[in-house]
């Protein structure tokens, strides 16, 4: 894993120490010697990681990190502070400002190392999720307006202050402690904090899963709150949960193989609540801002997908779509059915009653294919006034049965134009079925054209199969 780490410290041997020993892990380094210098390389971008000292003349790390977080351009640089002072107000200082984690100097080759392969990899996670997003984007702001994704992908805000998260504690062999955990912390998150345990933790469900588990290293047994974090990682209603890990004492090695195990964060008993609350509200705004840009990319790709004007399935879609349900076809010996529909005189439609009204009838054809069709049907509109229905599992016959109910339910369509005049909306259909062949799915198209066109000189208003060659 490579990454461009950005170094800053006002000392010269503590910017070379640290250097070496990145440079000796394969990465990127670039030293700067304040926090005003930080910025400026921070905002020029490039940067992955942040390792900067606590205590410099001037600005300070925990100024200079909590300037980074209220700037959309770098509040999603991890941040890692280091310090001779590792005393409990330095501490909560550094985390208070937005920093990922607190190191002490001289600072420890294992911890450091471990912790950069983490944030890194985190990182590169949400960057790359970010870029599919703005992908989107760049594909027509129209398109996602709808969901409201006004702000380009990746500058979405850092919050530094505890979002809406629902927090559970595993409850282990010290169950004494962790209820007292549980009174010390429900002044900072109130309702929405629980004690599980293990087994229920691993049953729970995607909308039950909490947004954070804290998990002690040694449950019933040594190490089993890490083989239960790496269970939690694996499952799906889980798996984009934050967890930190608490240890029982200063054990970089246990650490280090927690955090490449997959933990979001670590702490070690003992320590105070306050600082497990502000671990957590760190947590917290990082998945909260990860659990955006997936919505932003999931809803993207869902509108991408999607004829805006009908809510069925676009062109690109629905062709797409086709070609694999014609590889399942053959790779399963199963049939598919394929219904090529054109409104009739629908160019008369917009001519004479505008397009407000042709508007109208296409909403109100997709609406009939939706009441229509399975649930494991595709419907599309793959132009102007022409739509396609794919039929996974469907006979010739079956097929046609389908064909013909959707031809009649739009014939008896009841719309009206403003005045009340009753408009009468027609269709014609052409029936193919997907035939074991390398190119089925273009063919299938050809065939169902030609039936379609049958259909129109045969008088339209009907359904016609296709002849096959």
């Amino acid at each position: 894993m490579t990454g461009r780490i950005l170094i800053v410290d006002d000392v010269a041997t503590s910017r070379i120490v640290l250097k070496v020993k990145l440079n000796a892990a394969r990465y990127s380094v670039e030293c700067v010697e304040s926090g005003e210098a930080a910025l400026e390389a921070a905002r020029r971008g490039g940067i992955d990681l942040i390792v900067m000292d606590m205590m410099m003349p001037g600005m300070g790390g925990a100024e200079a990190c909590a300037r980074l977080r209220a700037d959309p351009a770098t509040a999603a640089i991890p941040v890692i502070l280091v310090t001779a002072a590792m005393d409990d107000a330095a501490r909560m200082e550094g985390l208070a400002s937005g920093a990922d984690d607190f190191l002490q100097k001289p600072v420890d080759d294992v911890a450091l190392l471990a912790r950069v392969r983490s944030l890194l990899r985190s990182h590169e996670e949400e960057r790359m999720v970010a870029a599919q997003s703005g992908a989107l984007l760049c594909m027509g702001p129209e398109a996602l307006a709808p969901a409201g994704f006004g702000e380009p992908a990746g500058q979405a805000s850092y919050a530094t202050q505890s979002p809406a998260g629902r927090v559970a504690l595993i409850a282990g062999g010290d169950t004494a402690w962790l209820l007292r955990l549980r009174e010390q912390l429900r002044p900072h998150f109130r309702e929405n904090l629980s004690i599980l345990k293990r087994d229920a933790a691993l049953a729970i469900t995607r909308e039950a899963a909490p947004d954070l588990f804290l998990v002690e290293a040694d449950l019933a047994a040594p190490n089993a709150g890490l083989r239960l974090m790496s269970e939690l990682r694996s499952r799906q209603a889980t798996r984009h949960s934050a967890v930190i890990v608490l240890l029982p004492a200063a054990d970089s090695e246990r650490a280090a193989t927690a955090l490449d195990l997959g933990a979001s964060d670590v702490a070690y008993r003992p320590c105070s609540a306050e600082e497990i609350a502000m671990r957590i509200r760190t947590q917290l705004s990082r998945k909260s801002r990860a659990d955006r840009l997936r919505d932003t990319l999931e809803t993207g790709l869902r509108l991408a997908s999607i004829d805006p004007l009908t809510g069925l399935h676009n062109r690109r879609w629905g062709l797409h779509h086709l070609s694999q349900v014609s590889t399942r076809c053959r790779s399963q010996g199963v049939r598919a059915g394929v219904v090529l529909m054109d409104i009739d005189h629908f160019k008369a439609v917009n001519d004479t009653h505008g397009h407000i009204v042709g508007d109208r009838v296409l909403a109100s054809v997709a609406q009939v294919m939706r009441d229509r069709l399975r649930l494991e049907d595709i419907a599309c509109r793959i132009g102007g006034e022409e739509f396609l229905a794919i039929l996974p599992g469907s006979t010739l016959e079956q097929t046609r049965a389908v064909a013909e109910r959707l031809r009649g339910a739009i014939e008896a369509m009841d719309l009206r134009l403003e005045d009340g005049t009753p408009l009468l909306v027609t269709m014609s259909l052409g029936v193919a079925m997907l035939e074991d062949r390398d190119d089925a799915a273009d063919h299938v198209l050809t065939i169902a054209d030609r039936a379609l066109y049958a259909a129109k000189g045969a008088g339209r208003n009907q359904v016609a199969l296709a002849e096959t060659a």
